[in-house]
């Protein structure tokens, strides 16, 4: 596929993937539900895998963690923003790992049991290790200085935590494989640009001028 379309497409799932954790993550964190967990195990694997599935191309999802980590900072009055920065950049790199050795045509999950598989494997592992790695790097950012014992104190908490990020996984996989027949090469490129750019834009858009209005409130 041309190159310019999958830059356009990192950065539109990039968008929309920033933009869920701005709006829906920061709803779920005020809630009692395990707002990590839904994000992880629904839209980060949800929207990376519908992009493997659609594109078939390695490497956009770590430019997706980058764009959506990037436009999580525009919102810095929400919970821990460098923290969830961190988290999302992290599950893009450990979601090209843990893919790494898949086909493009993704062949190997034509089993309901592989794909389920994978899906529970990918989302437990992006948010112990996207948990650990934030609370490795967020103190080193902040000048806190980080402490291992912090992080022992609350491994069996992430751990424990993960198990419902990977129940939802083994869903968003098998789900996101339905595309597997839809050919976005095939789009014409007036209508894939100008859906993926103004749609990438208004993502933008409403991230910032939500923070315009958390701080004029």
């Amino acid at each position: 596929m041309d190159k310019k379309r999958l830059l356009v497409g990192v950065v539109l799932f990039g968008s929309l993937w920033g933009l869920s954790e701005v709006v829906l993550g920061s709803y779920l964190r005020d809630s009692s539900l395990p707002a990590g967990a839904i994000m992880t195990g629904i839209f980060a694997v949800g929207l990376m895998m519908m992009t493997r599935v659609l594109y078939r191309q390695p490497g956009m999802q770590l430019g997706m963690g980058l764009v959506a980590g990037g436009l999580r900072l525009f919102n810095p009055f929400v919970g821990c923003f460098i923290c969830s920065a961190i988290a999302i950049m992290a599950e893009g790199a450990f979601f090209e790992l843990i893919w790494y050795r898949m086909s493009r045509d993704l062949n190997e999950l034509h089993k309901p049991t592989m794909s389920i598989s994978m899906g529970v494997i990918s989302a437990y592992t992006l948010y112990v290790l996207g948990f650990i790695v934030t609370q490795v790097l967020t103190p080193l950012l902040s000048s806190a200085g980080f402490h291992f014992e912090n992080l022992v104190m609350f491994l069996p908490q992430i751990l424990s935590k993960g198990l419902f990020a990977a129940l939802l996984g083994g869903i968003t996989v098998p789900v996101t494989l339905l595309l597997k027949n839809v050919d976005v090469s095939h789009v014409a490129d007036k209508i894939y640009y100008t859906a993926s750019l103004s749609v990438s834009a208004l993502c933008w858009v409403a991230v910032i001028l939500n923070t315009f209005l958390m701080l004029s409130a």
